[in-house]
């Protein structure tokens, strides 16, 4: 499935950013992340009723004005968004220059049903210009934004969106994309203007060391030489309430339905480790918890940043409970209180971030292996004028060894259900594929 790329270009704000906007500076948890792309892949069928109505569609005439508004309300949603259309200048800030994102245009000879059949996962990095072999001009490595569509032979379309972690996690991309769609469809009054006030709250420290950072906790765990195998897991909204009743106890009386599948998924994985290696091994589970609606009093998801914290579960021996692992996932969730994120804030939050990355690494030091569950939930209402999306995949260019055991978690098309992206080691999926129980609901 080859693409023909046919433009690229970039999109810059559709009016200038105010001179005392010009500097955006980051807070102290984007001095935690890293400058990488996480990509979500948003699919999008050509509208039936236009193919059901008449024979005579001029097919390539939608898609060129479909092209056009997604470029036109991406102009002005950057004038909103306007640190995504900057360079990164340096640990503590963007320089917000109006140098645009880069657009891609590419074609598939492919109608897009035939690809969504065969969803496969080796293919989804060609929808995403971080791919692009041929970057226009002298190319900015530290650009923020990089957005491609993908027209199929059907008139299709695959929009492919990549901001950089270093100042967007899930909630910030979700915020932007509701933002963009909103605008191509004159609903301005759904289009929220950003708070770009994150560092006010949690300023970035000159004392960071990369020590701290995400990659530095995961390099105690990270094994070279190992192949990475990544399958989807689709859990229904019917197979994940006999999960939530299975999970439930007196501690635990309403598991969610993340805390639900995170455990069933956590046990099926400690099997295939098991039998792989002949024995346990202590396992630390970690679990990406938003910050905004901990703080006291709550943020609004339109702020942005890196806003994330994670929950440790550290398991030394066999759980062989669903309802014992919710429950420790619930208590460890639970520490990621309001007091805790106020201690994070203000100038003397590097002190107790400092303190808190070290008691981490103390309860990592005890495992020996590590399992990380995201959600990437809330792309499926994502409406450029055209209906919703069919389908939503993620994608992270050349997954390194410290993405080792990863789980994402998206939506189900009707937002009820659960579609879960493992990676683990290829031995360790031959084992989980094949897990009675984990099939059982999925």
């Amino acid at each position: 499935m080859d693409l023909e790329m046919i433009t690229r270009e970039w999109i810059k704000p559709s009016s200038p950013t105010p001179s005392h906007l010009k500097t955006y500076k980051l807070c102290l948890f984007d001095q935690h992340g890293g400058h990488h792309f996480p990509s979500v892949l948003l699919f999008y069928p050509l509208n039936q009723n236009l193919r059901l109505s008449s024979t005579l569609v001029d097919i390539d005439h939608i898609v060129s004005k479909r092209l056009q508004l997604l470029k036109q309300s991406l102009s002005e949603a950057l004038t909103l968004y306007y640190p995504l259309a900057g360079r990164i200048k340096d640990d503590i800030s963007v320089d917000c220059n109006d140098e645009g994102v880069y657009f891609v245009e590419a074609r598939a000879k492919i109608p897009l049903n035939q690809f969504l059949n065969q969803t496969d996962r080796s293919l989804v990095g060609k929808f995403c210009p971080i791919n692009d072999g041929e970057k226009i001009g002298q190319f900015e490595e530290l650009c923020v934004g990089q957005i491609q569509v993908t027209i199929f032979a059907c008139g299709g379309l695959a929009i492919c969106i990549c901001l950089s972690h270093k100042i967007c996690d899930a909630t910030t991309t979700s915020s932007f994309m509701t933002s963009w769609s909103a605008i191509a469809r004159k609903n301005i009054e759904e289009a929220i203007r950003p708070d770009c006030g994150a560092a006010s709250l949690f300023p970035p420290s000159e004392e960071f060391f990369s020590e701290l950072t995400f990659a530095a906790q995961l390099l105690p765990f990270v094994k070279t030489g190992r192949r990475i195998a990544t399958r989807r897991f689709v859990f229904e909204a019917k197979a994940i309430g006999n999960l939530k009743a299975l999970a439930a106890s007196s501690r635990v009386q309403n598991p969610t339905r993340t805390e639900a599948v995170s455990a069933l998924l956590s046990k099926c994985i400690f099997a295939a480790m098991k039998k792989r290696s002949g024995i346990h091994k202590p396992t630390l589970l970690r679990h990406v918890v938003n910050l905004r609606r901990r703080i006291k009093p709550p943020i609004s998801d339109y702020c942005m940043g890196n806003l994330a914290w994670h929950a440790n579960v550290l398991c030394t021996e066999e759980e062989g409970d669903l309802d014992g692992l919710v429950t420790k996932l619930r208590e460890a969730i639970e520490l990621i209180n309001g007091d805790f994120v106020k201690s994070l804030q203000g100038e003397e939050g590097f002190v107790s971030y400092r303190k808190a990355v070290h008691d981490v690494l103390e309860v990592s030091s005890k495992a020996e292996d590590i399992i990380t569950f995201t959600s990437w939930c809330g792309f499926y209402n994502i409406d450029f004028g055209w209906g919703k999306p069919v389908w939503m995949s993620f994608y992270q260019d050349e997954l390194p060894p410290a993405f080792m055991n990863l789980i994402i978690f998206m939506d189900t098309r009707l937002g009820d259900g659960i579609d879960a992206l493992v990676a683990l080691h290829e031995e360790d999926m031959a084992f989980l594929e094949r897990d009675e129980e984990l099939i059982a609901f999925t």
